[in-house]
């Protein structure tokens, strides 16, 4: 089976709506005297991410059919930019993008496998566009 990718067209999400939450990974033990203990449920550990695009109306048909048909009504991972990564210059200590010969940007690349998450996506219109919310859970 391939891992769908998701697509190119669409838009890097918007900065405004990103939101990390990691997902709980330790289990509290409860002595008889003094404080809790904790200690981890498990090694590999997802993160919840909440996040928005907005999109023309092609765009959605694009981000519907992914959702709908290539990963099967959200059931299946897909393979999606890192929004906090992926296209970012690499910069020196000084903060001054590094260059390559032809003097473009080195960028960043990477990327998340993910599921989608427990909200559904959203959409509001916004004037003639689309804003899609939804969230994913970025596996380990």
């Amino acid at each position: 089976m391939t891992v769908p990718s998701w697509p190119s067209t669409l838009p890097r999400p918007e900065r405004n709506t990103w939101q990390e939450t990691p997902m709980e990974a330790r289990l509290k033990r409860n002595p008889e005297a003094g404080p809790p203990g904790y200690r981890r449920r498990f090694s590999g550990v997802p993160e919840a991410v909440s996040l928005s695009i907005l999109v023309d109306r092609n765009n959605k048909a694009v981000f519907d059919n992914f959702r709908k048909d290539l990963t099967k009504q959200g059931s299946l991972p897909f393979w999606m930019p890192d929004a906090t990564t992926d296209g970012i210059p690499l910069l020196t200590p000084t903060g001054a993008p590094l260059l390559t010969g032809a003097g473009e940007p080195i960028l960043m690349s990477a990327r998340w496998l993910c599921l989608f998450g427990e909200q559904l996506p959203a959409s509001t219109i916004v004037g003639v566009e689309f804003r899609i919310s939804f969230s994913v859970m970025v596996m380990p």
